[in-house]
């Protein structure tokens, strides 16, 4: 199909609407709704009346904290567009919905501290190969000229930054813009279309200027306009478009485009680069190797209070009717309980999703986020999985009545369904159930998630470490118990050494009993009574690196028993281990800490503050200006390096960890946890 100005008809597009925390991206979408007639009236973020935001959540706290989909219809192609977060601790939500989009609308403004955000963002879109167009936003408030910006986010992208406008500077304000490849002047209009003005002398000069750098970068990838430009020519204005709309495509430049979203300013000409330069569903379906039958992406889930399980979803290819039944790459089948058109909270029901289109799915059961289903069985493969995000903050969480603990499992797991970079764990050691996410806010609106959505009321506190001990000296020590209350009594008698072992050794027992004197049928039972003693050791904590042999010991032939024998074995335990010198072990952690170069002193100091050691630093593999600062810290020092981290690093340092091994804890840190774990008791 073709429409009548010649430009073929590209079919239903997502675009996802990425950017540093507070950079304007649900006041873009806003904007952008408004001008399509989408909705009637533009909201403002002051009043909590943006259509995007709408959840308790992100109105409680001020800011995106999911992924927000709205429709719009511009000049008659169809678009969805997708918010998502800008904060690093939710920023997981956008990895499974880009894969799956056309391109993306990357929001920033003028402030050069959120470079290292910007990079974060703009390397993601590299990975998936993803284009996108940089909307300079806020430019009623910017102090700097577009190109003096350009200076310093230019290193934050692989790709080369490209002017598309020419800011018109008025008392101090930018009052409109040249579109340098149009050459054609506008001034703003509020929350209207900009106007078409004259251009003065002077700004016909510098448009000339700015726009042959313009050229310049289009014919790095085109030689007949490289010969063009070189002979002075001036190429036709079809021929710039069409390398415009190549290059961004194909990923070789990422223009530039700038206005006011809580103005309406500049939202009329980012929608025309939408419609022109964003290629449609088929080549995302390249890129993924999506080639025939009918293939969804699915990427995202929700659970609504009335519809239960919705899955959005992206169709690559094929026609999705309502009542199709999807297989996954798993193996998995589950037929489709309604085919709905999503925009926010709304959904309403259709009869079909065509190639392009955004759906919701209902009731997709056991189909994931990031997850590849096709109507055909045994062909589908996972055309983009989401990797498991890698959770920097943790809390323990409960329920009041225990009764209530499968409720709770069950309303985390679909809390973890919506979002992926949540996890829950459960630690043996300390009996806990342990939520982890992306950060303290994070981990906040998931406890309030629980609540608003899934009324469970889940208690949250810190979480305990998994202290063990162990022991420095060796000790041989006799354990008897003997007892008669008429009738058989009990009678067992040990004598044992207990000694020390190295380090991650575990436990160990032998026995080098002779002459019988404790019957072959019993030392299994000491062994048992001490790996039950070993829980909980002098000091309150399970014990570990240590062995056990019997060496001794008596028995009766009547009032003997694999009761009592594991009854004088804990009794020898118990009198024995604190005569072999008790210590204190701390898990440590082997840590990897990503972060910018210019803040790689900071974390250094921040590692050693926690009682770290710096195993060193070098440069992070494929990240221009980024550092890998590797240490061994103490997991109780863990708890809160996430927060220091991002307050060191303009909120973008991350880390992972692993477990690396015990180490003794002594001193006043001993002396605190002990103190602890006493009035915990």
């Amino acid at each position: 199909m073709v429409h009548t100005n010649g430009r073929r008809e590209q079919g239903p597009r997502l675009i996802a609407i990425v950017g540093p925390y507070q950079s304007g991206k649900t006041t873009l979408l806003e904007a952008m709704l408004y001008r399509t007639g989408a909705i009637t009236r533009q909201g403002k973020s002051a009043d909590h009346s943006l259509a995007g935001d709408a959840s308790p959540e992100a109105r409680a706290h001020a800011m995106g904290v999911e992924l927000n989909v709205a429709g719009a219809t511009f000049m008659d192609d169809q678009f969805t567009f997708i918010d998502c977060p800008g904060s690093i601790e939710f920023a997981e939500e956008a990895r499974a919905v880009l894969s799956a989009c056309d391109a993306a609308i990357v929001v920033c403004d003028a402030d050069a501290k959120k470079a290292p955000a910007l990079q974060l963002i703009l390397r993601q879109l590299d990975d998936i190969g993803l284009p996108r167009i940089i909307f300079l936003n806020k430019i009623d408030r910017a102090e700097a000229a577009p190109r003096d910006v350009l200076a310093w986010m230019q290193p934050a992208s692989s790709k080369p930054l490209v002017l598309r406008q020419l800011p018109i500077w008025k008392n101090n304000v930018v009052s409109g813009y040249v579109d340098l490849a149009l050459e054609r002047a506008y001034v703003y209009r509020e929350l209207a279309e900009s106007q078409v003005v004259e251009m003065t002398a002077d700004l016909a000069a510098l448009e000339k200027q700015e726009r042959f750098a313009l050229l310049e970068s289009l014919a790095d990838h085109d030689d007949e306009l490289m010969e063009q430009l070189l002979a002075d020519m001036e190429p036709p204005k079809d021929r710039v478009f069409a390398d415009l709309s190549r290059d961004v495509a194909e990923g070789h430049v990422t223009p530039v485009l700038f206005g006011s979203a809580e103005h309406g300013n500049g939202i009329g000409r980012l929608l025309k680069s939408l419609r022109h330069d964003v290629r449609s569903v088929a080549a995302v379906a390249e890129r993924l190797g999506a080639r025939t039958g009918t293939i969804a992406q699915v990427v995202k889930t929700v659970y609504t209070a009335q519809g239960g399980k919705l899955s959005i979803a992206r169709v690559l290819c094929g026609e999705l009717p309502d009542g199709a039944t999807l297989f996954g790459g798993k193996g998995q089948e589950s037929r489709i309980a309604g085919v709905f058109s999503y925009t926010g909270t709304s959904h309403s029901k259709i009869a079909k999703a065509v190639a392009g289109q955004t759906v919701a799915l209902g009731r997709l059961e056991g189909i994931a986020t990031g997850e590849t289903v096709s109507t055909t069985k045994g062909v589908t493969r996972q055309l983009a999985p989401v990797a498991a995000a890698h959770g920097v903050y943790g809390f323990a969480i409960s329920v009041a009545d225990r009764k209530d603990e499968v409720k709770l499992t069950g309303a985390v797991h679909r809390l973890i369904e919506e979002d992926p970079s949540l996890a829950l764990t459960h630690d043996h050691d300390t009996g806990e159930m342990v939520l982890w996410g992306q950060g303290e806010m994070h981990l906040r609106v998931a406890i309030e998630k629980l609540a608003s959505k899934f009324g469970v009321h889940a208690q949250a506190k810190p979480r305990r470490i998994a202290y063990k001990e162990t022991i420095r000296k060796s000790v041989q020590i006799r354990g008897r118990h003997k007892k008669q209350s008429g009738g058989h009594g009990q009678y067992g008698d040990v004598v044992v050494e207990i000694k020390p072992l190295a380090r991650g050794e575990g436990f160990a027992f032998t026995d080098t009993i002779t002459g019988g004197v404790v019957p072959k049928q019993y030392i299994p039972a000491v062994e048992a009574g001490i790996r039950e003693w070993m829980s909980h050791g002098p000091l309150g904590f399970p014990v570990v690196d240590f062995t056990v042999n019997l060496s001794e010991g008596s028995y009766h032939d009547v009032d003997s028993s694999e009761m009592a024998f594991k009854t004088a074995a804990r009794i020898a335990m118990t009198e024995g281990m604190p005569q072999c010198s008790p210590v204190l072990l701390e898990p440590v952690l082997a840590v990897d800490i990503h972060c910018p170069n210019e803040a790689t002193p900071r974390v250094n100091q921040i590692v050693t503050g926690h009682r770290g050691q710096l195993l060193g630093f070098d440069g992070r593999e494929g990240w221009n200006g980024w550092d890998t600062v590797k240490a061994m810290m103490p997991e109780a020092e863990i708890a809160s390096l996430i927060i220091e981290l991002r307050s060191a690093t303009a909120g973008v340092g991350t880390f992972t960890t692993r477990f690396d091994h015990m180490a003794e804890l002594t001193g006043r840190a001993a002396d605190q946890v002990l103190a602890q774990a006493k009035a915990a008791a």
